[in-house]
């Protein structure tokens, strides 16, 4: 008589353990962030502080939103919200760079722990760090004069693209920090993301600007973040007719989802062959 083999399909139990254990494994690299707070506290408050800074000196120094109907600092608030999704791409680029560097990854490939568990503790840890600044930045907007008028349903609307944009920003931070390796190489790259975020409608509306210009900031994908933000907020918004102005909102979709597709399958896999 000859024995039957079969061969273990794995059911709905062993799919949830997995699930668990990634879970489990991703909330342990989390924590472990959040403890790099608890250690540098310096830091945490200087990436509090630096967007702060820029918009109370384009409030009352520089001027920002200038040309606008109304009052410019509901035009340039929501704009800097924007920008400041943009600001934390060196602090995730150093934080992946030093941990390269250090060989703190290879060490955790090395044990028994779901791979893209440490990816998603950094980003994680990195889009809490981005609430908590969002909530900052608001406060200090609403101190200066800026209010939002299209009711919570809108205002969390308008937080949630801040967040996408965010995300997407996150996985492009990660993307060149394993490209670059090195820490010293994070000033280098981290010159890239001033022209973006400048390049953009932030502190005056594209009707101001020359038009070949003009038209090339209102297709930024912070550009269509800010504006799809204003219209949500019920902030002037300096809309100029365009497609991009009149379809900010999808284009602010758009633009973050494209982002995340094209950089996360590329960090995943450049994460995949580190140290091979």
């Amino acid at each position: 008589m000859s024995a039957a083999t079969t061969t273990a399909v794995p059911g709905p139990e062993g799919a949830a353990s997995r699930l668990g254990w990634a879970l489990a494994d991703s909330w342990t690299m989390t924590r472990r962030e959040l403890a790099h707070w608890a250690r540098q506290p310096v830091a945490v408050v200087v990436n509090l502080v630096f967007p702060v800074m820029l918009l109370l000196m384009f409030t009352y120094l520089v001027g920002g939103g200038r040309g606008v109907p109304g009052d410019p600092t509901e035009y340039l608030v929501p704009g800097m919200l924007a920008l400041t999704m943009a600001f934390g791409l060196e602090a995730t680029m150093l934080a992946v760079t030093q941990d390269l560097g250090k060989g703190v990854i290879d060490r955790f490939r090395s044990m028994p722990m779901v791979p893209g568990a440490v990816l998603v503790g950094r980003s994680a840890a990195d889009m809490l760090q981005s609430v908590v600044s969002l909530a900052v930045m608001t406060g200090v907007g609403y101190a200066v004069g800026w209010r939002w008028h299209n009711g919570a349903a809108a205002a969390l609307g308008a937080v949630g693209l801040l967040l996408l944009l965010r995300f997407a920003m996150l996985w492009v931070g990660i993307q060149l920090a394993m490209v670059a390796g090195r820490p010293e190489m994070v000033t280098a790259v981290q010159i890239l993301v001033w022209p973006v975020g400048f390049l953009s409608n932030v502190f005056a509306t594209p009707a101001s600007m020359p038009g070949w210009l003009g038209a090339v900031v209102e297709w930024n994908p912070m550009s269509a973040t800010a504006t799809a933000v204003r219209e949500l907020f019920g902030n002037p918004g300096g809309a100029t007719g365009s497609w991009a102005a009149e379809n900010a909102e999808l284009l602010a979709v758009l633009w973050p989802v494209a982002i995340i597709a094209a950089f996360f399958p590329l960090a995943v896999r450049k994460f995949a062959r580190l140290s091979r």
